[in-house]
């Protein structure tokens, strides 16, 4: 049996800059071994640049999927049944919801990098997290696609 075809799906990728930084990271370890040869400090390039470049992959290897019957965030999957009416917010409501008006009780896989996001309301009783905040690059298409897979 063949699993469904994701109805929406998206990587939440570090910025280009964020690279860049890793990069230099590696340059840093390589000078502070400079003084101990060439050999060293090639091994600082390669080590420091491969833990850096490492950790942005990781922090960048978020995913958002609408899969069948249930939202994939990251390494949660939360029954569609169990989620209301998704709400899309702009750039300054998702920085009030990052914000004064968060919940430390939700659900959040949050990118700072990512400007709009995606919230949608904890329906289950038994469930005490009361919204599921999603950071995405198209809120528009997150939302249909919630909307669509709650109506199929």
């Amino acid at each position: 049996m063949q699993p469904a075809a994701p109805r929406y799906e998206e990587r939440l990728t570090a910025p280009a800059s964020w690279w860049i930084i890793a990069g230099l990271m590696g340059v840093c370890g390589a000078l502070i071994l400079l003084p101990l040869g060439p050999i060293p400090m090639l091994a600082g390039l390669v080590g420091a640049g491969a833990i850096a470049m490492g950790c942005v992959s990781s922090y960048g290897s978020a995913r958002v999927r609408v899969l069948g019957d249930s939202l994939v965030a990251g390494d949660a999957r939360i029954p569609l049944s169990a989620l209301g009416e998704p709400e899309v917010l702009d750039a300054d409501e998702t920085r009030a919801w990052r914000l004064h008006k968060a919940d430390p009780r939700a659900f959040m896989l949050l990118r700072s990098y990512v400007p709009t996001a995606v919230r949608v309301v904890v329906t289950d009783p038994q469930d005490p997290t009361p919204y599921v905040y999603l950071s995405t690059r198209d809120p528009q298409g997150l939302a249909a696609a919630l909307e669509g897979a709650r109506a199929a």
